[in-house]
């Protein structure tokens, strides 16, 4: 896909930024959108007198990613000999091809099952749009209208009535850069807040907001959203 995208064949494409790096395609990063995330880690064996990354040095690793991970662990000082294989990287070092491998990580439950163990992340990755270098815009277009949806699950929309006594300490509590939306309502003293809050958050402020003298507590899933 990298190379799809820097060739011309398509405007953008989806891919992973693990692989953007390794093909070292001249394409332009558009969007990471918040799915496929992993970790491209140093492994070995159980047994191995290995412990951390500097213990590589001088040894002999398999890997789907020679140029990320040459480049990575040279960046760190340490010399490596790559070996690039294809398919299950997890067993080279069982069939006495490499002293370990770097190889992409999600739970770690193929490491453990392989009898092998991290020593640490090299580089973060996760699904990533990319279009061409000096494209027409289309691109950069679709990338708007992906980012409103990424953005939206990430966020909910508060809504809650509260005494005009509480505002301040409601404000406080409520996080994000812009200030709640205040509005009065029928009956004297009270007003209605409504503010975009991070989806993480809200089963914290929920009793804090409750307690400061909020009530009808409403929180709304966001379709899109731009900023």
């Amino acid at each position: 896909m990298p190379e799809y995208v820097q060739d011309g064949v398509v405007d953008c494409g989806i891919t992973g930024l693990d692989l953007v790096h390794e093909r070292e395609a001249e394409v332009e990063e558009l969007l990471r959108l918040g799915f496929g995330a992993c970790t491209l880690e140093a492994a070995v064996p159980e047994e191995s007198p290995t412990q951390t990354l500097d213990d590589l040095d001088g040894l002999c690793a398999a890997t789907v990613y020679p140029r990320l991970a040459g480049r990575l662990l040279a960046e760190r000082g340490i010399e490596v000999e790559l070996i690039r294989v294809t398919g299950s990287v997890e067993v080279a070092p069982r069939l006495g091809l490499a002293d370990a491998i770097v190889d992409l990580v999600s739970s770690g439950s193929t490491l453990r099952t392989n009898g092998l163990r991290s020593l640490g992340a090299l580089f973060s990755s996760q699904a990533v749009l990319v279009g061409r270098s000096g494209g027409d815009g289309r691109a950069r277009e679709l990338a708007t209208v992906l980012r409103s949806v990424i953005d939206a699950r990430e966020t909910r929309y508060l809504m809650l009535n509260a005494p005009e006594s509480a505002l301040e300490e409601i404000c406080r509590i409520v996080p994000g850069s812009r200030s709640p939306s205040v509005l009065p309502l029928a009956e004297p003293g009270m007003v209605a807040v409504q503010a975009l809050v991070p989806a993480a958050d809200v089963w914290r402020l929920l009793p804090q907001l409750e307690a400061a003298g909020g009530s009808s507590i409403l929180l709304v899933p966001v379709e899109r959203m731009l900023a």
